[in-house]
C-alpha cells in the first residue's frame, strides 16, 4: 500500500514551491496531499498533488512534510489535533528552531523519512479553554503556549493562578505565558522563562512585566489542571499559539491541562537540542 504524504507550504515563499516539487521527485509512488488552506496563491498545484481540506489531511496523512518556519510547523500540528503523525519541517523562516532541515536535505531525508529510517521526539501538547459563564468560548491544542496580556493599551492587570484548584498566586503585570516545552523557547523565553527540555513532562508560567520584583516563573506539574481568572476590572486577551484569540474579562476563566495527543517531530541523528540553541538562538558561544 502506497504512503499518503501531506505537504503544509508556507504561503507565498518561492522557496516552499522549490521545496514541493523536490518532495514530488522523491516521493515515487506516494500519494500527495496539499493542505489547501496555505495553497491559495500556489495557482495548480504540480502533477501528482492533490489539494485537500484540512478533514482530509488530517485522516489521511501519514507522513508531513512542513515547507516553512516554526510558525508553520505550529499550523501544521494544529491540523493533526487527534492523531499522532510524524512531521518532517523544512525551515525556510528566520529561525527554524522546530523546523530544523534545510531545503537541500530534502530528497536525502525525505527517504529516510519514508524507510521509517529517522529517529523522533515526542512534544507535549496542552489543551486550552476559555470558558465564559461556564461555558467554552474558545479552545484549541496548543504545541507553544496559551497567553494573555493586554490588547492594545499599556495597563497593569491582576491574574488570579490556581493548580488543582488551590491557589498559587496573584500577579500583577502585562500578562502571563503558560508554556509547553517547546514554547519554552517562543515567548516565554522572550519574557524571561526557563528554558525546558524537549522531554520533559512540565509547564512553565511565566508572568509579563511582572509589577512585584517577588515574581519569578514558575515549572509545574502537567498532571494538575491549571486555572487563570483576572482579578482587575478592564479586559485583556487570550491567545493560543498566536492563531487563536478572544477577549478575556473579569468573568472569565483560561483552564489548562495536559493533551492527551502529542506532536511527533523527526529529527537528524547527530543534531542536539542544545545545538540549535546555540547556533539559532544565540546561546552561550553558538560557535562551540
Amino acid at each position: 500500500m502506497n504512503q499518503v504524504i501531506g505537504v503544509v507550504l508556507r504561503p507565498g515563499a518561492p522557496q516552499a514551491l522549490s521545496g514541493l516539487h523536490d518532495v514530488v521527485r522523491v516521493a515515487g509512488s506516494a500519494e500527495i496531499l496539499l493542505l489547501d488552506d496555505e495553497a491559495r496563491d500556489l495557482g495548480r498545484p504540480p502533477a501528482g498533488v492533490t489539494l485537500a481540506d484540512g478533514a482530509t489531511f488530517a485522516a489521511r496523512a501519514e507522513l508531513v512534510v512542513v515547507l516553512g518556519g516554526d510558525g508553520t510547523l505550529i499550523h501544521a500540528a494544529a491540523q493533526l489535533r487527534n492523531r499522532v503523525i510524524p512531521i518532517l519541517g523544512v525551515n525556510l523562516g528566520r529561525v527554524g528552531f522546530l523546523t530544523e532541515i534545510s531545503v537541500d536535505e530534502i530528497p536525502a531525508l525525505l527517504l529516510r523519512a519514508l524507510a521509517g529510517e529517522l529517529p523522533h521526539v515526542d512534544r507535549m501538547r496542552l489543551d486550552a479553554v476559555v470558558e465564559r459563564a461556564g461555558k467554552p468560548v474558545l479552545s484549541g491544542r496548543v504545541l507553544n503556549d496559551a497567553v494573555l496580556n493586554p490588547q492594545a493599551l499599556a495597563r497593569i492587570a491582576q491574574y488570579r493562578v490556581r493548580l488543582g484548584g488551590e491557589l498559587v498566586t496573584t500577579m500583577r503585570g502585562d500578562g502571563i505565558i503558560v508554556a509547553t516545552p517547546t514554547g519554552s523557547t517562543a515567548y516565554s523565553m522572550a519574557a524571561g522563562g526557563p528554558i525546558l527540555a524537549p522531554a520533559l513532562q512540565a509547564i512553565a508560567l511565566t508572568p509579563i512585566c511582572p509589577h512585584e520584583l517577588s515574581q519569578r516563573p514558575l515549572i509545574v506539574t502537567p498532571d494538575a489542571e491549571i486555572e487563570i481568572s483576572l482579578d482587575s476590572d478592564k479586559p485583556v486577551f487570550a491567545t493560543l499559539d498566536g492563531h487563536q484569540g478572544t477577549e478575556f474579562g473579569h468573568d472569565d476563566r483560561l483552564i489548562v491541562r495536559r493533551a492527551e495527543v502529542c506532536t511527533r517531530l523527526l529529527v537528524v541523528p547527530g543534531r542536539s537540542h542544545f545545538e540549535r540553541l546555540r547556533t539559532r538562538l544565540g546561546w552561550g558561544d553558538g560557535n562551540s
